[in-house]
């Protein structure tokens, strides 16, 4: 067996690089809950959490979908359809990513173990909502938006108000990309009667609906730096995500090619910038 081919396999499964969308809003949370450093052994785990639940949600997603994605020509060179990953080790993955992430939960605090489980739940049932209800969006929405809850949960074992605006401008954040990304299988989506917004609603619906989501984004993360008595570059992280989404959007409209330019790069340093700028806060104002 060649090892660096079956990871490189898994990797391309899981698509472990957009690890980034989640990872930073994970940490800003635990940042601004221990009003700094909140130590390497919650780095660690909380690293951990992070992969272990976006392993588990992606390899559930490859797996329930692989009767789709075969008949779908941007999707049909996934390892999942292609045969270089079986449905057994796609579930055994998935199962063992689940197990994983309860037991780290476990191990950082009671209410991060007791949340553990709804958290799989709704990681989970992600993968079958664009089989019965256009919220497919907001689910995943959802989704990404439960890394701040887990963030303050695992500082503090508790959930407070600006950790659900944060996550409220998560959800929307990302069930507003997602319709973006959504629009390259518009067609696709109503010649298999399978649910989306596109699909559904067309494209130009579909863009404002995106611009709504996004406008509700930065006004959510607005309130989180509120709430949270945080300081000039918090407010700054809020205007830099304004300006990004826009020029996301500003991609898409001139050219739909650059949708996954719009999707990943834009995207990803958006999290990134976000996180730095809220350490900075803290560091010279905590």
């Amino acid at each position: 067996m060649d090892l660096k081919k079956v990871l490189n396999d898994f990797n391309e499964l899981v698509m472990f690089k957009h690890t980034l969308f989640s990872l930073p809003f994970i940490f800003i949370s635990m940042v601004v809950a221990s009003n700094g450093w909140f130590g390497f052994d919650l780095l660690i785990l909380g690293l951990l959490c992070a992969i272990s639940a976006r392993n588990f949600a992606m390899a559930l997603n490859r797996f329930a979908d692989s009767d789709i994605d075969i008949k779908n020509p941007r999707t049909q060179e996934r390892p999942s359809v292609d045969g270089r990953v079986g449905r057994e080790k796609i579930l055994f993955f998935t199962i063992l990513n689940g197990a994983l992430f309860i037991f780290i939960a476990y191990l950082i605090n009671n209410l991060a173990f007791y949340l553990s489980f709804p958290t799989l739940f709704i990681l989970g049932i992600y993968s079958y909502f664009k089989r019965f209800s256009y919220l497919a969006h907001v689910v995943l929405g959802v989704s990404l938006g439960l890394a701040p809850i887990a963030g303050v949960v695992a500082v503090s074992e508790t959930i407070t108000m600006w950790a659900v605006f944060l996550a409220l401008g998560v959800l929307f954040w990302v069930a507003g990309f997602d319709l973006l990304y959504s629009l390259q299988d518009m067609e696709f989506d109503k010649q298999e009667g399978l649910f989306s917004i596109p699909s559904k609603f067309g494209l130009e619906c579909t863009m404002f609906i995106s611009k709504l989501f996004h406008v509700l984004t930065v006004l959510f993360w607005l309130f989180f730096v509120i709430e949270a008595n945080l300081s000039i570059f918090a407010y700054l992280a809020v205007i830099f995500s304004a300006l990004m989404l826009s020029y996301e959007h500003y991609l898409v409209n001139k050219d739909f090619k650059k949708i996954d330019r719009a999707f990943f790069t834009v995207n990803g340093y958006l999290g990134i910038l976000f996180l730095i700028l809220i350490i900075t806060d803290r560091a010279i104002y905590g």
